[in-house]
């Protein structure tokens, strides 16, 4: 019987799909990533796709900790969710290209149609912002003054001029027209789940329920007050060795809850939620980064793709809304848009497009051979991976839970990610989906 390194050295619950000596060796790499004196990691859960088929799934460590003195500790099993930060945006995305099969949204349509006021950047007020805009990046909304609402804002009285959220105008580019200039805006899902409520009636997390959980089978979604108990308490509390609110971290000090500490207290609805008007705050439920799911349902919604949109007989999305979501839609050409230290190059719609090239950040693994589509996250101390080759069916799903040590500070040699970072993704790469028994991933 095959030692389950990483459940004897964490605690950790653990299930391989495929064994055999590179599972093996994997086991022990990902174990001692994980287990790194220096930089440990509070939790992980990693799986792998290689020609079609799950070919590896493993956790490691603890998705509960003991950070109140009332004794809940749990490991990271098969089943445990966590908050996937900004793949969640990629899974938004599947829930709006629904709408668009069935006619509710469209991609070049001017948004003002649906969100029933004019939605217009001032510095072009001439230029129709679309959802293939939002989308993209392209749309000219930014971060600046914030991207997350409670019940008592409207978007409405974010975006027009004189609303009472308005400010000096942060929200809007002063360069570029829409559709012309890319740059990462987590607003911009903001608005597309504004939209998903204005075309269905429904509000944002039960929507999604539909779209796409309840006719896949997969459990989580966007709002933990709504999941069965048995949902609380498989989603992962997200650490760090850090104070929630101050960039001091303290490697050997003890782990902080960040979010979704449900072993302390229960989830809760949003303050007002009672009051809420469908349709005008689509932030409430995080579109841009609050969805809880697990690595192995994860790993379902990537076989969906591989298979041009079924999943278990079901058509969940159409082929061609597919084939639009992952055809370039922008591309860095040196100066119309901002890569984030090389991170990002060619964009689709909801999803990052990473091109196996070398001296570019967004490289997937060392010496290259694996260009995929997908998603990244990072908050709260989780940083996510969510990346598939969609033409040789192989791919790689890594959530990891938590860090002890600024990842930020231990930076990748290949790529913009962190060197955490590369070193899980190569081990799955080169053992799970390579079949690589011998030798060791680098350093």
């Amino acid at each position: 019987m095959r030692a389950l390194i990483g459940a004897i050295l964490l605690g950790g619950a653990s299930h391989v799909v495929a064994a055999g000596p590179a599972t093996s060796v994997l086991d022990r790499e990902l174990a001692a990533i994980v287990n790194d004196a220096q930089r440990p990691l509070s939790g992980l859960s990693v799986l792998a796709i290689r020609d079609g088929k799950v070919a590896y799934q493993q956790q490691f460590g603890l998705r509960r900790i003991d950070t109140a003195g009332n004794g809940v500790t749990a490991p990271v099993t098969p089943a445990t969710m966590f908050r996937i930060a900004s793949i969640s945006k990629m899974m938004t995305t599947f829930g709006a290209m629904k709408l668009v099969e069935e006619g509710k949204l469209r991609l070049d349509e001017d948004i003002s149609t649906v969100m029933g006021f004019p939605v217009r950047n001032p510095a072009y007020p001439d230029k129709p912002i679309t959802l293939r805009h939002l989308l993209s990046h392209t749309s000219t909304l930014r971060d600046d003054a914030g991207y997350s609402w409670g019940t008592d804002t409207s978007l409405r009285e974010v975006l027009l001029s004189g609303g009472k959220r308005y400010g000096k105008g942060e929200m809007w580019a002063q360069q570029g027209a829409p559709g012309e200039y890319f740059t990462y805006c987590n607003l911009n899902w903001g608005v597309i789940g504004m939209l998903m409520e204005r075309a269905s009636g429904e509000r944002f997390d039960r929507l999604m329920k539909r779209l796409l959980l309840q006719p896949m089978g997969l459990h989580g979604g966007y709002n933990p007050a709504e999941f069965t108990a048995q949902e609380v308490s498989d989603t992962a509390t997200l650490y760090r060795r850090r104070t929630r609110d101050t960039e001091v971290w303290d490697p050997k000090g003890p782990w902080i809850a960040q979010v979704d500490d449900f072993g302390v207290s229960a989830p809760r609805q949003p303050p007002g939620i009672e009051h809420y008007e469908i349709g005008s705050n689509g932030t409430l439920f995080s579109p841009t980064g609050g969805m809880r799911i697990s690595a192995g349902d994860m790993g379902k919604i990537m076989l969906m793709l591989i298979n041009n949109g079924r999943f278990e007989g079901k058509q969940i999305l159409r082929p061609e809304s597919l084939q639009a979501m992952f055809a370039e839609q922008w591309h860095y050409n040196g100066r119309n848009g901002d890569t984030l230290k090389g991170l990002y190059h060619s964009w689709g719609l909801g999803t990052q497009r990473f091109a196996d090239e070398p001296g570019k950040g967004n490289r997937l693994v060392s010496g290259g051979g694996f260009s995929a589509v997908g998603h990244l996250g990072e908050a709260y101390g989780l940083i996510s991976t969510f990346v598939v080759d969609l033409q040789r069916k192989n791919g790689l799903v890594s959530l990891i839970g938590g860090f002890a040590s600024d990842p930020d500070a231990y930076p990748g040699q290949f790529s913009a990610h962190t060197r955490t970072e590369e070193l899980i993704l190569d081990a799955l790469y080169r053992r799970a989906v390579l079949g690589d028994s011998g030798g060791r991933v680098p350093d």
